[in-house]
């Protein structure tokens, strides 16, 4: 077993900068009756305040509120590790709940921005392939240099459960994966090749397009009073690095 998510890979995770803090937050809640989920319950709940303040025109707070977001959505897995309890179940709730999140928010920018709606629509279809890269990457990297074994590649078949979690609940969540998430997963996987033999170009550029830097990059664009250009950063330079990392990987 390699040492911290990435084993020894020598990958640098830009979106992980969080990570730290949520290190230090999951060893609070540890011996809490706090559950994996109910943490990723209230990163959603976050969404839905960030979205609310979006729509109150009080962007620059929602964009804090998002940055703080990215911070917690960290947590759950953290929490997770400590306990040594891994979950599938709380791998693909915390996939719906980041799909489910990152909606309410795009949705409340459309409103306040005046997007029309195919607009907002090409925008959150490009988020979602940009995190499909993003996880590609790094759930290959896990593999290859820690072993962590929770989350796949190839999601279609169902997982064993774990002692600790119920087979229904996983046989559940991993149905609503398969039928709303796995498509893009395929495709993804068509796109990019075998990749450097460590991934770590792949996975650190890759790692700008994840939340964790892309919340960054909002917050700046709201403290500047640039939001307009959400879409210049989502559609155009993220499709730019999308396309160097799948050129990359498969040459």
């Amino acid at each position: 077993m390699g040492e911290g998510k990435y084993g020894k890979s020598g990958a640098t995770d830009l979106s992980d900068w969080g990570r730290p803090l949520a290190r230090f937050l999951a060893s609070y809640l540890k011996k809490t009756r706090i559950s994996v989920i109910q943490v990723t319950n209230f990163h959603l709940l976050l969404s839905f305040l960030g979205a609310w303040l979006i729509i109150s025109d009080d962007t620059v707070e929602a964009c804090l509120i998002l940055v703080i977001k990215g911070i917690i959505d960290a947590v759950d897995g953290e929490l997770a590790r400590m306990r040594k309890q891994p979950s599938h179940v709380g791998r693909y709730w915390d996939t719906v709940a980041d799909t489910i999140g990152l909606i309410v928010i795009m949705v409340a920018f459309g409103q306040t921005l005046d997007w029309s709606n195919k607009l907002t629509i090409i925008i959150i279809l490009t988020i979602l392939f940009q995190y499909s890269l993003f996880n590609h990457f790094s759930v290959r990297t896990r593999i290859l240099h820690s072993g962590d074994t929770t989350s796949r590649v190839d999601e279609q078949k169902c997982p064993e459960a774990y002692p600790w979690e119920n087979q229904k609940n996983v046989n559940t969540l991993h149905s609503i994966y398969v039928i709303f998430f796995s498509w893009q997963d395929k495709i993804i996987s068509k796109l990019v090749g075998q990749g450097s033999k460590n991934l770590v170009f792949e996975l650190t550029i890759s790692s700008i397009l994840g939340y964790g830097m892309q919340s960054v990059f909002i917050l700046l664009l709201a403290i500047t009073q640039n939001l307009q250009y959400i879409p210049h950063l989502i559609i155009g330079i993220n499709s730019i690095l999308m396309v160097i990392t799948i050129i990359r990987s498969r040459f």
